[in-house]
């Protein structure tokens, strides 16, 4: 029965965890947050039609970990066409990614890994289609950048919402 009710706490609570972590521990700051965080929860329900179901959590740890690698790879790139522009020659451009994620928050957290990663832009989507524009800062090889969104990141994310 508990197990049941137990992922609408997960929100109130991690809501009332910021707020006492943001306005120091005392017993009216903790249950203030608890009041807020079920409320704004509840005020929440409306714009969330589609209910998020995680079922493969060490997945997603381990996309979290290939995300923040390719970050760090990606701010020194882009560092380094920055600074020496004229010798790194950069070719930037449009790509086209077919994709076979349909799970709207499995396409929002692509964009979300494609927004945070230095030197990439989600440029646009086709919904009839299924298929991603992106632009890239330095297109020198398409196949690695289609394996890198398809495999890398859609192959995950597939398995974690899908």
């Amino acid at each position: 029965m508990i197990k049941r009710y137990i992922h609408y706490l997960f929100l109130p609570l991690l809501l009332a965890f910021i707020w006492v972590l943001l306005n120091g521990a005392s017993k009216d700051n903790i249950l203030l947050g608890l009041i807020l965080g079920v409320a704004l929860s509840l005020a929440a329900l409306p714009f969330r039609p589609v209910r998020a179901s995680m079922k493969h959590p060490f997945t997603a740890l381990r996309l979290c970990w290939h995300v923040a690698v390719d970050i760090v790879k990606s701010n020194y790139a882009v560092g380094y066409i920055v600074l020496f522009c004229e010798r790194a020659q950069p070719t930037p451009g449009f790509l086209d990614i077919p994709l076979r994620l349909k799970d709207p928050h499995g396409l929002a957290a692509l964009a979300c890994i494609i927004t945070y990663t230095p030197g990439t832009v989600w440029a646009g989507f086709n919904y009839k289609t299924h298929t991603l524009t992106l632009h890239i800062l330095d297109l020198k090889d398409e196949q690695l950048w289609l394996d890198t969104i398809q495999k890398r990141y859609q192959d995950p994310l597939i398995e974690i919402f899908e």
